[in-house]
């Protein structure tokens, strides 16, 4: 038990004058360099480099799934925890006079936004028709792969990974920054959400390596959002009428489709980047709200909405119930080769676990935006808007995207018209089927401009993002070389790795390097949650013995991130 005031002060040192004048050299110089080392080296040496990488992910994909497993699982309890407890839950993120930035309606719709968008078009509709055809239950033999008795079992897993598991690793991170920044005053990054553990030493190389791990989490994150998002974007160009963008044996995008959707998308968000909130971004952020409620309208209301009630009921329940079991299982190989027990694991390795490394290599770059929109919250508030909310929102797209289609193919006459497609060009199939040529090639047109902005602000977002942790939580920074340089890295990542996956193997390139750079900020977060679990417990203390828990003002926070000329203690 703590009852002395907590530690308000960090000085982490930046630079004074000079091309990195307001960053943190240590981290930003770091950090551009082994980007650049991986994007040099997917293009220089591409076959070296896909099998030198297959066999790091093969390591830890075959000697992790215990690990991401539990640890998304402790993710999901602390928030839950720490919400539920009435001491901890009515802690504010933020001195007592603060008051909450946004309106509760405005705040969610941000919160949910924040981090689904391009994954939502893609496996709102391809997750529950994989799931359909072939899980863990069908392995097993208690349910029959594309059969009505396993349409209840694909909602399970698709809310398995979309869930309140996902959301938690985006809590998580948000609200470990958001309590030390808000409460302390101290800067808004990720290393100061360590500090009950590490205290002052943060300032110096430990603090530097965590925001480095973040960082380059970060970008692999995003580039494997944004890969899931170019193969789409090529889809949809596609079926709108611009040819020559696939590979004709694959259906996936080929080397001309990626490079023309990864310019298009890059010189996009750079703009956006340097412009700052102008004209143009308003309009996307008003397109990023009318159209996602358009689409799940339509769905609503000319889909299979009886089917998707009932998917939406039933499969909740179903999760609800196996929630406890589904957090914690690990299937592992007995050593016989397609045995029931070898599948299961080959299976979540692939999924689950593969999600699990996704969500937490996005962490840091949807925590961080969770942070800043959520000064003035309760910790109750935080974890219902963060984790709980954006959950079931995701519920219900999955329920009457993905219900449609497997409703039109078991019952509608749709054969594999649906099914047969790649993932990024199911959503394109279903709606044509649905409306015919003429009038689901204007739907498929409205699905590829909501894409693009999707794909413009996150890459825009994951930049700015990238730049504030390298300033060392400073917001003031945004020097126009620097955004250039990250604006090209994103997409020299994500062009780099799926030109070297070769047609059909280039997403998985991606999903190899994004697991890799997952792995050390996992660690990270499991000592953000020893670290905020500290901390909570201890202001609880101090606020019964009536000692100070918070920084004295409001205008103390972000001040400590000027503080930059100070040596670290």
């Amino acid at each position: 038990m703590s009852t002395k005031p907590p530690l308000m002060d960090l000085e982490i040192k930046t630079a004074e004058q000079g091309f990195y004048s307001g960053f943190s050299k240590s981290v930003a110089v770091v950090s551009k360099i082994i980007i650049a080392i991986l994007v040099i080296w997917a293009i220089v040496f591409p076959e070296q480099a896909g099998r030198i990488l297959n066999a790091i992910n093969s390591f830890i994909l075959a000697n992790t799934a215990y690990w991401y497993i539990w640890i998304v699982a402790l993710f999901f309890f602390t928030c839950s925890i720490l919400a539920l407890i009435p001491a901890t839950g009515k802690l504010k993120l933020g001195v007592e006079s603060d008051k909450p930035e946004f309106a509760n309606f405005s705040w969610f719709s941000m919160m949910f936004g924040a981090a689904i968008g391009v994954g939502m078009l893609t496996w709102a509709v391809a997750e529950p028709v994989y799931h359909f055809q072939n899980n863990p239950d069908v392995i097993a033999g208690t349910a029959t792969g594309s059969a009505q008795d396993n349409v209840i079992n694909a909602y399970k897993w698709s809310y398995l990974h979309w869930g309140f598991g996902a959301w938690a690793c985006y809590g998580l991170t948000g609200m470990a920054m958001a309590f030390f920044s808000y409460r302390r005053g101290l800067p808004l990054t990720v290393r100061t959400s360590l500090i009950p553990l590490f205290g002052k030493s943060l300032a110096g190389p430990i603090g530097n390596v965590v925001d480095i791990v973040a960082v380059v989490a970060t970008i692999l994150g995003v580039a494997q959002a944004l890969g899931f998002g170019v193969e789409q974007f090529v889809s949809g160009m596609t079926r709108i009428g611009i040819g020559g963008l696939t590979d004709p044996e694959t259906n996936t995008a080929n080397t001309i489709g990626i490079l023309l959707a990864i310019t298009i998308i890059m010189v996009a968000s750079t703009a956006s980047a340097v412009s700052g909130v102008g004209k143009g971004i308003k309009i996307l952020s008003n397109l990023n709200m009318v159209l996602p409620f358009f689409l799940l309208g339509f769905f609503l209301i000319f889909g299979s909405t009886f089917f998707g009630l009932q998917a939406l009921f039933m499969g909740f329940v179903d999760y609800l119930i196996n929630l406890p079991t589904l957090m914690f299982q690990v299937f592992r190989t007995d050593g016989v080769e397609d045995s029931i027990a070898t599948k299961q694991e080959s299976w979540q390795g692939a999924w689950s676990v593969f999600y699990w490394a996704w969500w937490v290599a996005f962490a840091p770059f949807v925590g961080l935006f969770l942070a800043r929109i959520s000064k003035g919250r309760t910790v109750r508030e935080f974890v219902l808007g963060a984790m709980v909310l954006p959950a079931i929102m995701c519920f219900i797209w999955f329920s009457f995207a993905g219900g449609t289609a497997i409703d039109l193919t078991l019952n509608g006459g749709a054969g594999d018209a649906i099914f047969s497609r790649p993932d990024g060009d199911k959503i394109f199939a279903m709606v044509i089927y649905m409306l015919g040529d003429n009038l689901g090639w204007i739907m498929s047109v409205l699905i590829v401009v909501l894409l693009l902005t999707y794909l413009v602000t996150t890459a825009d977002s994951a930049v700015l993002i990238v730049n504030t942790i390298n300033a060392a939580g400073g917001e003031g920074p945004k020097a126009r070389p620097h955004i250039y340089f990250w604006g090209v890295a994103l997409g020299g990542v994500v062009a780099a790795l799926l030109i070297a996956g070769g047609p059909g193997g280039g997403l998985k390139a991606i999903q190899t390097a994004m697991v890799i750079g997952a792995f050390p900020f996992s660690i990270v977060m499991v000592l953000q949650v020893l670290s905020l679990v500290k901390a909570a417990y201890n202001d609880v203390q101090r606020e019964k013995h009536g000692v100070q828990s918070t920084t004295d003002s409001v205008s103390k926070q972000g001040v400590v991130s000027a503080q930059v000329d100070a040596p670290a203690e």
